[in-house]
C-alpha cells in the first residue's frame, strides 16, 4: 500500500513534549512513518484530515496524561488510531531529561505501534 504510516506528536512545552516530538522526527527521518500535523487537525484543515483519513496506520504520541493528541484526533473523528503515552513508558512531566536514550526508547515503543 502506498497510504502513509501518519505519526501526531505532543510537541509541548514540557521535557515530555520535547521527547515525543524528537522520538516522531527520529521515525519520519529513518522512514518508519510520517509525522504529520496535529495543529492541522486540531484546526480541520481539509487536506490534512482527508489525508488522515486514507492512511494505512495513525499513531498519536502524548508526553503527558493530558493526552492532548489523543483528543485532538478523537474530537476530529478519528478513533482507529494507536496510542503511544511516554507516562507509561515511566516518563513523567518535569522530571524526565531530554536524551537520546529516552528519544530512542520512545522510538522503539512506536515502531511495535505502526507495525501492528
Amino acid at each position: 500500500s502506498s497510504a502513509p504510516k501518519l505519526i501526531f506528536s505532543c510537541s509541548g512545552a514540557a521535557d515530555v513534549g520535547a521527547i515525543s516530538d524528537q522520538a516522531a522526527r527520529k521515525l519520519t527521518r529513518e522512514g518508519k512513518g510520517k509525522m504529520f500535523c496535529l495543529a492541522g487537525i486540531g484546526g480541520r484543515v481539509s487536506g490534512i484530515m482527508e489525508t488522515t483519513k486514507s492512511a494505512a496506520k495513525v499513531l498519536a504520541i502524548d508526553g503527558c496524561p493530558l493526552n492532548c493528541a489523543k483528543n485532538c484526533l478523537e474530537q476530529a473523528g478519528f478513533a482507529n488510531f494507536a496510542h503511544v503515552q511516554l507516562a507509561d513508558l515511566g516518563m513523567k512531566k518535569g522530571e524526565t531529561a531530554v536524551t537520546d536514550e529516552n528519544i530512542n526508547k520512545v522510538a522503539e515503543k512506536c515502531v511495535k505501534m505502526l507495525e501492528c
